[in-house]
């Protein structure tokens, strides 16, 4: 079976998400780092450990915090 963190795209470092929650860096075959980070809506995904890597979205936000709303 597949991993959530792998049916995903991952998002390039740098980039503005569009839907809060627990991002899990992921490597540049997009193997687990470890390492996750909590993002609010629109505000841009930190620097990666390595070069190449990304995140995924492993845990959207249940509530309205961060969507303007």
């Amino acid at each position: 079976m597949e991993s959530r963190a792998m049916a995903n795209k991952p998002s390039k470092p740098g980039q503005p998400i569009s839907r809060p929650g627990q991002y899990e860096e992921v490597g540049p075959k997009g193997g687990k780092t470890g390492h996750e980070v909590t993002m609010p809506q629109g505000h841009k995904l930190p620097p990666t450990s390595k070069p190449g890597g990304g995140y995924v979205l492993v845990d959207p936000s249940k509530n309205k915090a961060g969507q303007g709303k």
